[in-house]
């Protein structure tokens, strides 16, 4: 959380530092950080975009491809055309897809994008028809890998005659059909330590985990919950995931049910996947007594709206345009080497926010 206003340079570095972190910045996350107006940041935006230093989107700002002569950004001889199917264009995606697009545009790559949704059925439609087109050289890929359907659809994606790498998904064994299929995803079991280690360091000794089902983020963190807490270490530390879905009816009964579960295990603190739900639980402690973060602290997991929570959230952010870029630069190589190079399963680390939903106020100064 920033504590002091800061000069148009020292705004424009703090913009080009999140740029080269995230491949993508929006105005109103950028803004509420600094504590300034998005009218601001979007000036911001605009001086360092004559410079050639970033590119204007709708919403925020990318990298640029090289920078021309006259400061506009130039977009790299095209070299491939790559198809994208990502399960949704809204929520946790874009930053991805932004990422993706700026290395697309500074690899001389054609990058189509095509949203699906979470049903496998869907994405072999949408697969199927960049396949068809004859248009692409390689996919990029985020199918639904949940139920009984995941190892079907690894092989048949394995069995397409052009390369695919996954994007935030991992299969969870091998086959020899999708053996040789790369990935590149964010690192949730290290998000989940992360998150631990900073509750820890505020003197939490019974964190609790929430879930949203269906989600396969949600999916890696039960994983990384329950590995963790089989660590003898942690065994007293790590209660239960426990699964709430709200926006449905009897919501207040799931928060009632969930708010008990914490006071009978003497749970002080929660870390919550995601960010809606996060929030949603916060907003029902306050409306209960229960202060956040004195009496519960929340850590949530995707850092896309935490920011917005009353206190704001604590997050951890998965590096989600550095996944679409690394993604693109991935796909290249391959192209490029083909068989030459080893296949590549690439973790990367998230990061997380500090915020006054796990700390106090004298302690965020």
């Amino acid at each position: 959380m920033t504590t002091q206003r800061l000069f148009g340079p020292q705004r424009q570095e703090r913009l080009l530092a999140e740029l080269r972190g995230h491949g993508a910045v929006r105005v109103r996350d950028l803004a509420r950080e600094l504590g300034v107006s998005e009218l601001t940041i979007r000036r911001d935006i605009t001086a360092l975009a004559e410079r050639g230093l970033v590119s204007r989107v709708h919403g925020g700002a990318t990298l640029p491809a090289h920078g021309t002569a006259s400061g506009q950004p130039r977009r790299a001889a095209t070299r491939f055309t790559v198809g994208m199917v990502v399960p949704s264009l809204d929520f946790y995606w874009p930053p991805v897809t932004a990422g993706a697009r700026a290395a697309a545009a500074a690899l001389g790559v054609n990058l189509q994008l095509r949203g699906s949704s979470y049903d496998p059925d869907e994405d072999r439609r949408q697969i199927s028809l960049l396949v068809e087109s004859g248009q692409v050289q390689g996919l990029l890929l985020a199918p639904a890998l949940h139920g009984d359907h995941a190892h079907e659809t690894l092989d048949w994606i394995g069995q397409l005659p052009l390369p695919a790498i996954l994007v935030e998904r991992q299969p969870r064994g091998w086959t020899p059909a999708s053996g040789q299929i790369e990935w590149v995803r964010s690192d949730h079991y290290l998000g989940i330590q992360i998150a631990v280690h900073h509750l820890r360091q505020q003197g939490h000794r019974r964190i609790g985990l929430v879930v949203a089902p269906g989600s396969p983020t949600s999916a890696h963190l039960r994983r990384a919950w329950q590995t963790a807490a089989a660590d003898p270490g942690m065994r007293d530390t790590l209660v239960m995931p426990e699964a709430v879905t709200l926006g449905t009816t009897g919501e207040r009964d799931t928060m009632h049910r969930l708010l008990g579960g914490c006071l009978r295990a003497g749970t002080t603190a929660l870390v919550v996947h995601s960010d809606p739900e996060a929030i949603a639980i916060a907003q029902f402690c306050t409306e209960q007594g229960v202060t956040i973060p004195d009496d519960l602290a929340i850590v949530s997991y995707d850092d896309e709206i935490a920011h917005l929570g009353d206190p704001p959230l604590t997050a951890v952010r998965p590096p989600k345009g550095h996944v679409g870029r690394l993604a693109v630069e991935l796909m290249v190589s391959r192209l490029l080497d083909g068989g030459r190079r080893p296949t590549y399963r690439v973790l990367l680390a998230p990061e997380l926010v500090v915020r006054g939903s796990s700390m106090s106020v004298s302690s965020l100064r």
